[in-house]
């Protein structure tokens, strides 16, 4: 870590030494316009910044090592590269801050004073890179804010949550059930589970499972109304809808012909929330086209029947999305693996079943 340290400063004053010398081989040309005054003093703030700190580094370590030769060692970087950045930044103070004879160098008695009050400085910007490094190669910690769509938040996410505690006590976690789109920058989401299609390119969509969407309805409707044996028969029976939280009704989608097709039908109940539709399809009111992972305990255990699973559609997923791959917190990277080993482990493809082939 130390070594990671040394190479990152040694490369700042290399490189405030290279851009140094640039600017000072360059011809003088003609007055600046007033349109590139402002941009002439950022540039001048910023190589000031860049002269000071590169060279408060160099300085610390000579005084740390005794030498320029040792600092440079430490730092990765040439003797000559040190001595410029020391001596940049005495130019900028005005004073001398190292007494140099041919046998030793040693502080002044103002390379002392500023000593003092550099270190705790640099020591704290050390620190601090030592913080966030540990929060991405360290153990797992902080504060996870997970985003989830209702049913299967409720469903699939809430009941694996205990498990990951226990495996990661070092992490805290909020879930926020919503069927809304995720604004991950002003909901300080860290993590988003989507359902469908992902089509937003600004975010980065892993595809835990595929998601399988069944058309159901309960023993009880069946005996009294049969089932449909093709898209078209849908319009004569009672059908219950989902309404989306973009105010929407949900399309029930069918694959037919390879092509995709899309279906709003007339519905006797309408509801916003998935288990409620779920409910009403159980308790016999009508069909109901829902996700693989609401209905698949109830088909297997006989209280549902589907139809249809030929023409279910084959290009939707659950995703567990977040805004990028790089830099990732060690906190994020657990979750996703344990939440994507989890959930593929649930028997949750449900087309798989032969019983419900054949229904």
């Amino acid at each position: 870590r130390l070594m990671s340290q040394n190479a990152w400063l040694g490369r700042l004053i290399s490189r405030n030494n290279h851009c140094g010398a640039l600017t000072m081989s360059t011809p003088s040309s003609a007055p600046a316009s007033a349109a590139t005054q402002p941009s002439r003093c950022a540039d001048s703030l910023a190589d000031s910044f860049a002269t000071s700190y590169a060279g408060v580094v160099a300085f610390i370590a000579v005084a740390t090592e005794g030498n320029f030769a040792k600092a440079g060692d430490r730092l990765g970087i040439g003797r000559s590269a040190i001595s410029r950045s020391v001596q940049k930044l005495e130019d900028q103070l005005g004073t001398r801050l190292f007494v140099r004879t041919t046998r030793s160098t040693s502080l002044s008695a103002e390379g002392r004073r500023f000593y003092e009050r550099c270190q705790p400085g640099v020591e704290r910007i050390i620190q601090a890179m030592d913080d966030m490094r540990e929060l991405r190669e360290g153990p797992p910690s902080g504060r996870l804010r997970i985003c989830s769509t209702v049913g299967f938040g409720r469903k699939i996410v809430a009941p694996l949550l205990h498990g990951f505690r226990e495996a990661n006590p070092n992490i805290s976690i909020e879930l926020v059930l919503d069927d809304g789109p995720t604004d991950f920058a002003t909901d300080r989401i860290d993590v988003s589970f989507r359902n469908g299609r992902m089509e937003d390119s600004r975010v980065i969509a892993k595809k835990v499972i595929p998601m399988q969407m069944m058309l159901c309805a309960s023993p009880g409707y069946v005996a009294e109304r049969g089932l449909p044996t093709s898209v078209d028969e849908i319009a004569n029976h009672r059908c219950v809808n989902f309404r989306l939280a973009s105010g929407r009704v949900f399309e029930w989608e069918f694959k037919s012909g390879g092509q995709l097709r899309k279906l709003s039908p007339n519905a006797s109940l309408t509801f916003n929330d998935a288990d409620l539709v779920l409910q009403s399809v159980l308790d016999g009111h009508g069909l109901a086209q829902m996700a693989a992972y609401q209905v698949c305990d109830h088909l297997r255990a006989g209280r549902l029947v589907s139809c249809l699973p030929q023409y279910a559609p084959a290009d939707r997923g659950h995703f567990m999305c977040f805004l990028s791959r790089q830099h990732l917190p060690a906190r994020i990277r657990v979750f996703i693996d344990y939440m994507t080993e989890h959930i593929r482990a649930m028997d949750l493809q449900i087309l798989d079943n032969p019983v419900v082939k054949a229904a």
